[in-house]
């Protein structure tokens, strides 16, 4: 955990924010074995499946660095004939190490795969 703490603050520490980065995603649904990439802005909700994602940063390492990309995710679910959600993971998750930090569920997987700046 502690690596973890150090990780993200040698990240952050390194790269100033964009105020149009977007965060490129994949996820994996479990049942159908299929793989989809979204991108999703920050502070902008993007659905998959049952699951509702709210990137709230992306950070990127500079080019001359060791290739690293990670984002704060907060990810919410609501299954059919629920009237509530429920907060599943809130976190950083990084590129390079998917196992570090994931989400739990038994239908979905999802994991950050780039940080992109659009003009």
């Amino acid at each position: 955990m502690i690596r973890l703490v150090a990780a993200v603050g040698v990240l952050l520490a390194a790269v100033p924010a964009a105020a149009n980065t977007t965060a490129v995603l994949q996820g994996l649904d479990k049942i159908t074995a299929r793989i989809s990439r979204f991108e999703a802005a920050i502070d902008s909700p993007v659905r998959f499946g049952t699951l509702t994602i709210v990137v709230r940063a992306c950070k990127k390492r500079p080019p001359e660095e060791p290739p690293e990309s990670a984002a704060f995710l907060q990810i919410d679910e609501k299954r059919p004939g629920d009237t509530q959600t429920r907060r599943i993971f809130s976190g950083w998750m990084f590129a390079s190490s998917p196992a570090l930090s994931a989400i739990e569920h038994p239908v979905y997987d999802v994991g950050v795969l780039d940080c992109l700046e659009k003009p």
